[in-house]
């Protein structure tokens, strides 16, 4: 079975198609060669840009130099009116205060202590799947959610706060384009960006729960009565270089770069998980068997046991990276592959390509997760995968977001039968990747003693 991806575009076109096509669509904007191609330029009177395939040319970008290839300045048109001057769009020293301060709390040696409260978010979601066909977008969103709520502030999803922060977020991304115009157009910055009212609307009312959940919380540590929890480690760790701490607007950008990228990302690569299970049944019995032999899944060290589980994981967000591209800018002069690229041109780095590059991956189109075992991906897997990215801006919350979908999906195998949907699901970009109608799976309960 080879798993849906979306039409290729045809090559030409000019720049007015790209940004057409990029507002409704990345996959589906970009031409089927850049799954052979090593780069590829794309040159307009507006915007000079190299897509980069070339396992090379991504580590000079984001390992060896990624000084002189900061995030581009038009990556944060779009996001600014929800994410502000998060550590996700911020450069240089303010990005390295902000990672300082974040890092620590994202450590590997931590997850045990915040894995109970997302083992109490999986088996709420247990409760709540219902049986039957449906779209699991949704569900995994709300699970997705409700495990950072829990690990981050201390509430569940049912919380009134936690509740209108997920529902005005889903709202936001429904108003959001996938590209703003002055993304793709040189703008001036005295010249207002063009946000739907209901972009600017529904991020006004995020950050305005956020703000309020945040000064709760710097009072309750005033108080000290603040559980210990992630908020609470973030808020009181003190940059070791000028000892500072976050300020009560500084952590609104920050928590809300957590939802988006904690919640956001997560579901879409569980939703796409399951499909694949659903979609491959003798898979789906082998996670369901490994989940039944690594007993209760009630601490952070069972999940050692779950090796095919993290295999199907990792395979899953290979071919459906939940960020599918990512983009730097050119400081200087460089020679990329014999082509010159002037300061300002944009290196587009794109998961959803280099994982499914036809020169690197043996068989890349299929869904296989004993490749990860296998000598002949090891070269692809270390230089070739980048689901959270890599080299120094590698998401901080990467080993948070493997043990929330290896312990989620090994739940949800050992608990429920899954098949295929009526239509299979279309790959869609928007601000992570996602069905275009949604991802439909039918769920029917095992009778199971163990969760």
């Amino acid at each position: 079975m080879i798993p849906p991806k979306p039409p290729a575009a045809p090559k030409g076109g000019g720049v007015l198609r790209l940004a057409r096509a990029f507002r409704r669509d990345l996959l589906s904007a970009l031409p089927a060669h850049l799954y052979h191609a090593r780069m590829a330029e794309f040159r307009s009177p507006l915007i000079h840009s190299f897509f980069c395939n070339d396992p090379a040319l991504v580590r000079l970008v984001l390992s060896e130099r990624p000084a002189d290839f900061p995030k581009s300045n038009r990556l944060r048109e779009g996001l600014a009116p929800l994410l502000g001057r998060s550590v996700f769009v911020t450069n240089g020293a303010e990005w390295q205060f902000q990672r300082r301060i974040i890092d620590p709390a994202f450590a590997g040696g931590r997850l045990h202590l915040i894995f109970p409260a997302m083992r109490a978010a999986a088996d709420a979601a247990l409760t709540r799947l219902p049986e039957g066909e449906q779209d699991i977008e949704p569900e995994c969103s709300h699970a997705a959610a409700d495990i950072i709520f829990r690990t981050l502030f201390s509430l569940p999803i049912e919380h009134e706060t936690a509740s209108r922060v997920f529902h005005a977020f889903r709202a936001h991304q429904d108003a959001q384009p996938v590209v703003n115009p002055a993304a793709l157009i040189p703008w001036p910055r005295w010249l207002p960006r063009l946000h739907s009212h209901q972009t600017r609307r529904t991020a006004r009312e995020i950050r305005g729960l956020i703000a309020d959940m945040v000064n709760r919380r710097m009072q309750a540590i005033r108080n000290g009565t603040a559980p210990d929890d992630l908020a609470t480690r973030i808020m009181t760790t003190p940059d070791p270089e000028t000892g500072r701490c976050f300020t009560a607007a500084e952590m609104t950008d920050q928590v809300a770069i957590f939802f988006l990228a904690g919640h956001e990302t997560s579901a879409a690569a569980l939703a796409w998980s399951l499909w694949l299970l659903a979609a491959n049944p003798e898979w789906q019995a082998r996670i369901a068997a490994e989940a039944d032999a690594a007993g209760p899944l009630t601490s952070f060290s069972d999940l050692s046991a779950l090796r095919l589980t993290r295999n199907t994981f990792r395979e899953a967000m290979r071919l459906y990276p939940p960020v599918p591209m990512m983009v730097r800018q050119v400081t200087k002069p460089e020679i990329l592959r014999d082509r010159p690229a002037k300061p300002g041109a944009q290196i587009v780095l794109s998961p959803w390509h280099l994982h499914r590059h036809d020169r690197i991956w043996p068989d890349p189109d299929s869904f296989d997760p004993e490749r990860w075992d296998r000598p002949d991906n090891r070269q692809p897997a270390r230089n070739a995968y980048i689901p959270f990215s890599a080299g120094p801006r590698v998401c901080p919350g990467a080993g948070f977001a493997m043990a929330e979908g290896v312990l989620m999906l090994a739940l949800i195998a050992r608990n429920f039968h899954l098949s295929p949907g009526a239509e299979p699901p279309i790959p869609l970009a928007r601000l992570t990747t996602r069905g275009k109608n949604g991802i439909r799976i039918t769920l029917k309960r095992r009778n199971t003693a163990a969760n």
